[in-house]
């Protein structure tokens, strides 16, 4: 068997923080979720080793070089917006210059690293483009070209793929028409 791949996961995770309005009577309830079990189930069993980043994390342990970035085969943005790959704590706490770590991920995408962004909330441009990976440094690395503003499309009665090119190896081994 060859060498495991390792991936970098980041993002899937999310904090809830809910007011229950009673009448004239309201409390607070705060709760952690994270959504990338599913993810990780199917990239384990085709051989990569992941490393999940929840978004609470990345914003502080995202690489900030293409020595750490090299450590990864592949990087997977998952409903995280730019802003928190962008606004690194040195930074927004204390007002110190760190790299970009958009341009980053360009620069090592263009030396072969692998880069998937998965849809999401904060993906792409994302609800009321608040994800705002549009005009950075990510859209260059990506294969598409991303519309300003609310990019999302809401299949309420789910959606059936359709394999077009079979013999693509990114569908390999994957059922279709």
């Amino acid at each position: 068997m060859g060498e495991r791949r390792r991936v970098l996961l980041a993002g899937e995770s999310w904090v809830m923080h809910t007011i229950h309005q009673k009448g004239f009577d309201a409390f607070t309830t705060t709760a952690y979720g994270e959504g990338h079990a599913w993810l990780e189930a199917a990239l384990a069993a085709g051989g990569w080793e992941v490393v999940h980043l929840p978004n609470h994390l990345a914003a502080a342990r995202f690489p900030t070089t293409l020595a750490e970035l090299a450590a990864y085969d592949a990087v997977i943005l998952s409903d995280i917006g730019a802003n928190t790959l962008l606004l690194h704590p040195d930074t927004f706490e204390r007002s110190r210059p760190m790299p970009n770590r958009l341009a980053l991920l360009r620069d090592w995408v263009a030396g072969g690293g692998g880069l998937v962004m998965v849809g999401g909330y904060l993906s792409f441009n994302g609800i009321e483009g608040k994800a705002r990976y549009g005009g950075t440094a990510v859209e260059e690395a990506l294969p598409v070209e991303l519309v300003p503003g609310d990019d999302r499309v809401e299949l309420p009665e789910g959606v059936a793929p359709r394999v077009r090119a079979g013999d693509h190896p990114i569908v390999a081994g994957v059922a279709g028409e």
